[in-house]
């Protein structure tokens, strides 16, 4: 067992990251200790990282702890990825300032994306979610996950997409997907075993060339694409116009009637760019 001590010298909000994972059943997570356990698999070798918050919104640190010392490095490399104890959420907050989102980021200031854990997971979670209530979407993840997933010192990971692409459909609808939900899922997990569907390489390509390839694949559309931008890959420059949950944001934050239209919301957004995702993850954390 090996611990690291972090001190980050920007602005972080870590209890949002452990107050946003509630929502997730699944999740090991102790509020009062202000503790979650990270799920980290490395060359098909599953790790459980344990991160432990002691610092501030001001003045963020953080005790890291794991128990291969092989792996030490590429462990805090990864859990520091999925955190985004690299970006610099002082100068982002700097950024608002001045525009018309500067009170909301004055009062949730240090707001961090919320990253899945693990590309394949984030973009299969993506397709379960898609048009339903976020109960019953927790609810329909976590009996996949129990069921196909696998548990490691006590944290659950998700499963693979070998493991899946071996499913057939009724097995899905046996969990209570619905019949093209499942075959969404299973058919996925099929392209990505068989190589027409390259998630490593496509986390490289650009934001509009990540969303023209995926859209092409049956089931997903723009919204999926862009939570896998956003959840998965963490891009800072993601704004979700047709989200609901964006658009019923800005109707309260910006005291509208109605919720604004695609024009006004890209008119509304202009001096967002280029931090657009951290403008969505704090509209969405203000009416949580």
């Amino acid at each position: 067992m090996w611990t690291e001590k972090i001190e980050l010298t920007s602005i972080y909000d870590f209890d949002y990251i452990l107050n946003r994972s509630t929502m997730e059943p699944l999740k090991r997570l102790d509020m009062e200790q202000r503790t979650i356990w990270i799920p980290v698999e490395i060359a098909d070798e599953k790790h459980v990282v344990k991160v432990h918050g002691k610092g501030s919104i001001q003045e963020p640190k953080f005790a890291i702890s794991s128990d291969s010392i092989a792996a030490r490095d590429a462990l805090i490399s990864e859990v520091g990825n999925v955190l985004q104890w690299d970006v610099d959420f002082t100068s982002i907050n700097e950024h608002f300032i001045g525009t018309n989102l500067e009170k909301l980021f004055f009062a949730h200031p240090g707001t961090p994306i919320v990253k899945d854990h693990g590309l394949y997971f984030s973009l299969i979670k993506g397709i379960i979610h898609q048009q339903l209530n976020m109960k019953f979407a927790h609810t329909l993840d976590a009996r996949f996950v129990q069921k196909y997933g696998g548990q490691h010192e006590q944290v659950w990971f998700y499963p693979r997409p070998e493991t899946v692409a071996r499913l057939s459909y009724e097995d899905l609808r046996e969990l209570q997907f619905s019949q093209r939900k499942a075959e969404y899922v299973i058919d996925t997990s099929r392209k990505i075993v068989n190589g027409e569907l390259d998630l490593e390489q496509l986390a490289t390509a650009s934001d509009q060339e990540v969303i023209d390839t995926l859209i092409k694949l049956r089931g997903i559309g723009r919204w999926t694409a862009e939570n896998w931008l956003l959840f998965g890959l963490g891009r800072s420059n993601l704004l979700p116009k047709a989200d609901i949950g964006i658009q019923n944001a800005m109707k309260f934050y910006f005291e509208l009637g109605r919720k604004p239209s695609i024009q006004e919301i890209e008119e509304m957004s202009e001096t967002w760019t280029p931090y657009q995702s951290y403008a969505s993850m704090t509209l969405w954390r203000s009416i949580e």
